[in-house]
């Protein structure tokens, strides 16, 4: 099927109009970041900014308890979801089914429907205003999508492969570790990027975990930073690129991967 000039010129033409959308407001900030924080400071670009913010917004003590957090997150939840997306797709037994419906209850409930009762009950066990009152509701969370998007990759593995590698003499565990997990990296590697781009951005959960302000992570700490700096437009735009810069490079560095593991799970 051959298409003329023109539904390619108007292909084009919507293309880069939603590309102007989506940049704009990019622009916007990136502009704001590197222009003067006070009108009296001149010209040119100012990528003392972004020192400034990070000192002053402490940003990088927010960092370091984001990056701690993601990190438990996605290494819990993805190797869970694994096991659990493994026992459900590929495995039969008695309740598969109603345990699958249960993970997808945990992707339908939102965070502000439970989070008041997980408050007190994180509380009562002491790990609130700790790392991991805060990482925990997150890998539940994480798990129940986890879990679905794992089962559906799964039940799409080759079945021939699987039935060869146990006329081999290869137990679950095997067939799990050595087989299916290295040709799924695109879906592996598509969770990861979800999941730590979701721990990354997430507010509520640590504002309430934490009341006390010990476990801070980083768009928490923009956030304070933003009713401190009402006014200094300048770093309140550097500070929101550095919160946003770590997400930005793991999905640069992941994108062949992420684009691979969306085809498939959209074909799936």
């Amino acid at each position: 099927m051959r298409v003329s000039r023109f539904e390619t010129a108007a292909n084009y033409v919507i293309l880069i109009g939603f590309a102007l959308v989506i940049l704009a407001p990019i622009g916007v900030i990136v502009t704001l970041a590197l222009g003067p924080e006070r009108l009296s400071s001149g010209g040119g670009l100012h990528f003392e900014n972004f020192a400034r913010a990070w000192e002053v917004g402490r940003f990088g003590q927010y960092m370091t308890t984001s990056v701690s957090v993601a990190a438990i997150v996605v290494v819990v939840a993805v190797t869970a979801s694994i096991l659990a997306g493994y026992a459900l797709g590929a495995m039969s037994f008695r309740g598969a089914t109603a345990f699958f419906y249960l993970f997808l209850l945990g992707i339908m409930v939102p965070t502000e429907a439970f989070i008041v009762p997980m408050f007190f009950d994180m509380r009562s066990l002491g790990l609130t205003n700790t790392i991991w009152g805060v990482a925990l509701p997150q890998i539940a969370m994480s798990i129940a999508f986890g879990t679905f998007w794992m089962r559906t990759y799964f039940r799409g593995a080759s079945r021939e492969l699987i039935e060869a590698a146990r006329l081999d003499g290869a137990g679950s565990w095997r067939i799990l570790w050595q087989i299916l997990v290295p040709i799924g990296r695109p879906a592996i590697l598509t969770l990861v990027l979800l999941t730590f781009m979701w721990t990354w951005n997430e507010f509520l959960i640590p504002l309430v975990m934490s009341p006390n302000g010990a476990v801070r992570t980083a768009p928490l700490g923009l956030a304070f930073f933003q009713g401190q700096y009402t006014q200094g437009t300048a770093l309140l735009a550097a500070g929101a690129i550095l919160v946003a810069l770590p997400v930005v490079v793991l999905y640069v560095i992941l994108q062949r991967h992420f684009i691979k593991g969306m085809i498939e799970g959209a074909v799936k």
